[in-house]
């Protein structure tokens, strides 16, 4: 009769244990995995666009001590359903390079530089794209002027206060070697020079060879040292001589590559995301310094607003102190907030679960303004999610070596999509452009805003016509590689050239050709 009081106790017993470890399994399960996305989440992985191992942006392997965490490791799935592939041509191909490949090699009159008549110092301006694009424009006027190129002088005093020097971000060495051939580059003035007379010249902004030949080359009769005090947009976006063109493209994608900590770690921030999938990288330009700069204050609270204001009219090089915000944002000339562009992701037809690599600084006001798009797509990844603090030290506190991370990932990634078409958004297209990778979506920010207004009024609902109206906008702006845009209609003077599309967000014409031979492959083309 005792024994029988004992079983129900026992078992009672056991099942309080075995519940006891589930919940001490689930909860440490929780903390140490990340969040994948199903099979059928990841159905498109082995449909996704080749190129990322011939033409990548980071060739590098992974040193052993960033890899020591184990990447998620999601199911694949193969694509069976015509439903399946029509979702993948919809979201993810990217549009066919009509046989449009780089074609950076020297034209047959291209000859090694001539005698160096001086040195020539470069004083870099802006971001890190700004001074990547000031960087090749200035190679290429040491090739015109027959000067010695000294490794240039990063900026140092702008808005981001980075104390970064040229080799802490490019691959010095690399720099030099790669072009040999084309323009001497030295890494510091000889010491007989350092105390020398120079003359510090800014340059005309877009301008073509006969201003460097005719006014710039006729100073070494009087100077050895040039000091050009800015870099950006120094060249013409068009009517340059092939071989200038060429070397544009030579130095901007083939010698300035970013230092190999960079690259390694850039690498590694890529095989994490693709482990997820195909990916987005958003490129949210909601950062404080954009949003002083352009004066656009959608969203912003009373006091946000304020500090903004504040800041742009104690930053003495910004020009422009007094801004219409409404106005500015009905020109398209807002970056669009962190809700609408979730609006606009979900009418182009991403479902909640796709990865969608953030990349940018800090956002303006932090999740109170990110929490939108969150709820729409929870699965938002960032340099900070996906690596340690200690991957990370040797980065932060250097603006432009965090933005060079997020510009290798978003050149890797399968789709890019910027909020604002700013520096770092036009040189990812161009490069993007010139490697036929991915595809890339650049809102219509001044037609977005008219919807998104007309949601706010209550006069359309999200659905099936916004989408429609989403689509078909953007969908024009996919096409297959075209030829770079000329001035707008009716400008004139420097208005004229500064309303060119840029070379660096199209090098085509100058870097990419359409080859003719469907025998011929990128191997034959690229250098």
């Amino acid at each position: 009769m005792q024994r029988r009081k004992w079983i129900p106790l026992v078992l009672l017993r056991k099942l309080l244990t075995a519940a006891i470890c589930s919940i001490a399994l689930l909860a440490l399960f929780s903390v140490h995995v990340y969040v994948v996305p199903s099979s059928n989440d990841a159905k498109f992985n082995d449909k996704i666009h080749t190129s990322h191992d011939t033409q990548s942006w980071t060739r590098e392997l992974v040193p052993p001590h960033l890899s020591k965490a184990p990447l998620p490791t999601p199911k694949k799935s193969q694509l069976n359903s015509s439903k399946e592939n029509s979702e993948y041509e919809k979201l993810w191909k990217p549009s066919s390079n009509r046989r449009f490949l780089p074609c950076i090699e020297p034209t047959s009159n291209y000859t090694a530089p001539g005698e160096s008549q001086g040195y020539l110092l470069v004083h870099t301006n802006g971001g890190l794209n700004q001074m990547r694009a000031g960087i090749c424009d200035m190679v290429s006027v040491a090739r015109i002027i027959n000067a010695t190129l000294v490794i240039p002088e990063l900026d140092k005093r702008s808005f981001w206060q980075d104390t970064s020097n040229f080799s802490d971000i490019f691959d010095e060495e690399r720099f030099i070697n790669s072009l040999a051939n084309d323009v001497k580059i030295v890494k510091k003035l000889p010491k007989d020079l350092v105390n020398s007379t120079r003359i510090v010249k800014h340059f005309r902004s877009w301008s073509g060879m006969d201003y460097y030949e005719n006014e710039i080359a006729y100073l070494w009769e009087d100077y050895q040292v040039i000091r050009a005090a800015k870099s950006d947009s120094r060249l013409a976006n068009n009517n340059l001589p092939p071989d200038i063109q060429k070397l544009r493209c030579r130095a901007c994608y083939e010698a300035l590559r970013f230092s190999p900590r960079i690259e390694q770690m850039g690498k590694l921030l890529v095989e994490k995301m693709r482990s997820f999938g195909p990916y987005i990288a958003l490129h949210l330009r909601f950062e404080k310094d954009m949003l002083a700069f352009s004066g656009c204050t959608r969203d912003l609270s009373t006091v946000e607003s304020d500090e903004l204001r504040m800041i742009r009219e104690n930053t003495t090089h910004w020009k422009v102190k007094e801004i219409d915000p409404k106005d500015q944002r009905s020109k398209g000339l807002c970056p669009l907030t962190p809700k609408e562009v979730g609006i606009f992701l979900t009418a182009l037809g991403y479902p909640s679960n796709t990865p969608i690599y953030i990349a940018a600084g800090e956002i303006y006001g932090g999740e109170s303004h990110m929490a939108e798009l969150r709820s729409r797509y929870p699965f938002l990844m960032s340099k900070e999610k996906l690596a340690s603090i200690e991957e990370l030290e040797p980065f932060l506190n250097h603006a432009s070596q965090m933005a060079a991370l997020d510009y290798i990932v978003s050149i890797e990634s399968d789709v890019f999509i910027p909020s604002y078409s700013g520096n770092m958004a036009k040189a990812v297209e161009g490069h993007r452009r010139f490697l036929g990778r991915g595809r890339t979506i650049s809102p219509d920010r001044k037609v977005l805003v008219r919807l998104f207004d007309k949601l706010d009024q209550g006069t359309m609902t999200e659905g099936k016509t916004l989408s429609k109206k989403i689509i078909d906008i953007h969908r024009r702006r996919l096409g297959s590689p075209r030829k770079r845009k000329g001035p707008i209609s009716g400008t004139k003077g420097m208005d004229r050239f500064r309303s060119e599309e840029t070379f660096y967000a199209n090098p085509l014409p100058g870097c990419v050709c359409r080859i003719e031979s469907p025998r011929l492959n990128a191997s034959q083309v690229l250098t």
